[in-house]
C-alpha cells in the first residue's frame, strides 16, 4: 500500500518538474517529457483502489500537496503550479469516480475507462492554464502539446492496462467504497 502511494507521488513530482521540456514527434505534435511519466501515475493511482476510494482520495491530496510545495521550492514558474494542483486535482477526481463505477469490470475496462475522462481532461486542462498566452506558446504549438501529449498518455495508459491486466484481474481484492 506505501510503496503504491510512494510510486504514484513520485512519478506526480518527476512528471511536473519536467512539464516543460518537450520531445517533437517526427510527424505531428510533441510530448511533454513529464508526459511520459505522468501516464504512470494513471494506472498507478488506478492499483490504489484495492484499498478503497478514501484511500486514492488522500493519495490524490498528498501527491497535489506535495506537488505544489516541491515546485515552488524549485522555481516552477506560478502558472505550471496552478495548471498542475487544477488538473491533478480535476482529472484524478474524474478518474477515480469513472474507475469506481467500473469497479466489478476487469481491469482493462477499469483502466481504459476512466483513462477515457481523465487523459483528455488532464491534457487540456494543463495545457491550456500553463501556456495559453505564453509568447512561447502560440496557439499551433499548444495544439501539437494537446495531440502529443493525449496520444503518450493513452499509449502509456494501454501499455500498462494490458501488462498488468491479467494478474489485476486475479488478485482483485478490492472494494467499491
Amino acid at each position: 500500500m506505501i510503496i503504491n502511494s510512494l510510486i504514484y507521488i513520485l512519478a506526480v513530482l518527476g512528471a511536473n518538474y519536467t512539464a516543460t521540456w518537450f520531445i517533437p514527434f517526427p510527424f505531428y505534435g510533441q510530448a511533454a517529457i513529464g508526459t511520459f511519466i505522468f501516464g504512470v501515475t494513471f494506472t498507478q493511482r488506478d492499483r490504489l483502489h484495492q484499498y478503497g476510494r478514501r484511500y486514492v482520495y488522500r493519495a490524490i491530496a498528498v501527491a497535489a500537496g506535495t506537488n505544489v510545495l516541491m515546485s515552488a521550492v524549485l522555481g516552477v514558474p506560478i502558472r505550471i503550479i496552478a495548471a498542475s494542483f487544477l488538473a491533478i486535482v480535476l482529472a484524478e477526481t474524474a478518474d477515480t469516480e469513472i474507475y469506481q463505477r467500473l469497479i466489478q469490470k476487469s481491469w482493462f475496462v477499469r483502466v481504459a475507462g476512466s483513462n477515457a475522462i481523465s487523459v483528455p481532461l488532464d491534457t487540456v486542462l494543463f495545457t491550456i492554464i500553463a501556456f495559453w498566452g505564453v509568447e512561447e506558446f502560440p496557439p499551433a504549438i499548444i495544439a501539437s502539446i494537446l495531440v502529443g501529449d493525449t496520444l503518450v498518455k493513452y499509449a502509456i495508459g494501454a501499455l500498462a492496462g494490458l501488462y498488468r491486466g491479467r494478474q489485476a484481474d486475479d488478485q482483485w481484492q478490492g472494494t467499491p467504497d
